[in-house]
């Protein structure tokens, strides 16, 4: 890939919907967040916008409940075109005080989102580098690939432990995916309070639009 350096000029929260098919129109190209809740989803997306204040971080997680539509204007080049894509944050996974049935209806709409929403180019699926591999995050990477869902993962926090602790989850994690995966896909470790993995994030993001515009044609 060409070394895309984008920079995010402007973006705007539009619309949390309950389920996929209330999201907006699936008119440019789209990418989600994910991970499991108090990973840090909201830093890192604030982080990427330059704006603290754009995606509401709580002090209790599981907050998020819907699916976040942000409006995100973007050029590759100073005075480059500029390139229109929604950012989504989507609900965390594996929060244990909400009960069966929201769980459920929580698992639905991810569900349907993630398989049915036609636009949606790349997952971006977040793992608290401070632990080592957690059951629900390596069956949620497996469930994303049985979907044949293009994902990337975002290894969060890198900044609360020390390098060699952060190296060893990560290759820990990384491990235990090889042993049921043939091919990983990228990683990023990153830190939101050291701005660590942006450029990747956005390299990456930047790549996958112009990808989207040449096989359209668009």
């Amino acid at each position: 890939m060409s070394n895309q350096n984008m920079e995010i000029k402007k973006a705007t929260y539009l619309i949390s919907s309950p389920a996929v098919d209330k999201c907006p129109k699936a008119d440019r190209p789209e990418y989600a967040f994910i991970g499991r809740s108090n990973v840090g989803k909201s830093s890192l997306i604030n982080m990427l916008c330059n704006n603290q204040k754009l995606a509401k971080t709580s002090a209790s997680p599981g907050k998020t409940q819907s699916i976040n539509h942000f409006t995100i204007e973007s050029s590759v080049r100073e005075k480059g075109p500029v390139e229109r894509w929604y950012l989504v944050d989507l609900p965390g996974y594996g929060y244990a005080k909400i009960d069966q049935s929201s769980r459920r209806r929580w698992e639905q709409m991810i569900e349907g989102y993630l398989r049915k929403r036609e636009n949606l180019v790349n997952v971006f699926v977040l793992i608290d580098a401070r632990h080592m591999p957690q059951k629900i995050d390596l069956e949620f990477v497996n469930q994303l690939g049985h979907w044949e869902v293009p994902f990337t993962i975002v290894f969060t926090k890198a900044d609360k432990e020390k390098p060699a602790v952060v190296e060893r989850h990560v290759k820990a994690f990384l491990d235990a995916m090889r042993e049921t995966w043939q091919f990983l896909p990228a990683s990023v470790v990153t830190s939101a309070t050291k701005k660590t993995g942006k450029d990747e994030i956005l390299t990456q993001i930047a790549g996958m639009n112009l990808g989207k515009d040449e096989a359209t044609g668009v």
